[in-house]
Formats: C-alpha cells, sequence, structure tokens
C-alpha cells in the first residue's frame, strides 16, 4: 500500500521543477543574472583589491608611511577610507537591489509565481 501523503509531495516536487526550468529559460531571468553579475562581480573584484591593499602596501612598501597630514599617515588615511568604501559599496548594492527586486516580480507576473 502505498503512502498517499508521500504520492502528493511527489507530485507537487515534480510540478515545481518544471516550473522552475520554465523561469531560469525566461529572457527576464536570465536578464536578472546578468544585471546581477554584472555589479557583483567588479564590486567585489574591487573591494578585495582595495582591502587586500592596506596590508600589502604597509607590509612591503613604506609609501604610506609619510605623513599625510600633522602626525597622521596615509596609512590611517587609507585605512579609514575602507570604511568609507564598505558603506558606500553597501549603500550602492541597496539602491541597485531594488531594480533587482524589480525584476524578480516581473519574473513573477511573467511566469505566474506566487505574491510571497
Amino acid at each position: 500500500m502505498g503512502n498517499p501523503v508521500s504520492a502528493q509531495k511527489g507530485g507537487a516536487s515534480g510540478k515545481s521543477a518544471t516550473h522552475y526550468a520554465v523561469i531560469i529559460k525566461s529572457e527576464s531571468f536570465q536578464e536578472l543574472l546578468r544585471r546581477k553579475k554584472a555589479f557583483i562581480l567588479p564590486s567585489s573584484i574591487f573591494f578585495f583589491v582595495f582591502y587586500f591593499s592596506l596590508p600589502i602596501l604597509t607590509s612591503y612598501f613604506t609609501v604610506l608611511n609619510t605623513k599625510a597630514f600633522g602626525a597622521i599617515s596615509w596609512a590611517w588615511v587609507f585605512a579609514f577610507a575602507q570604511f568609507i568604501m564598505t558603506w558606500g559599496l553597501c549603500i550602492l548594492y541597496t539602491k541597485r537591489a531594488k531594480e533587482f527586486d524589480d525584476l524578480v516580480e516581473k519574473i513573477k507576473q511573467e511566469t505566474g509565481g506566487s505574491k510571497e
């Protein structure tokens, strides 16, 4: 004797898999992936280069040891700039996420997705 609950789950799972296959093939979903990749990849590369340049520059070079103003060296200025850069990237991503959310809503409408 079969289990009717597992049979229902199997049917729903198959329907979900088919629905997902339709979504990932849609032009709107591909556009969402392109836009996210076009934003996330360059900003991540910029973040890592900017972040790791401070320890590399202070460990192997003396360029940041010169005084910027008063008793503050360029290393301190660069370290403070990392906070500003991080906040800036977070603000920029928050603004861009609105565009991504709009695309997701468009995908839901096109494919009959739920409004959850």
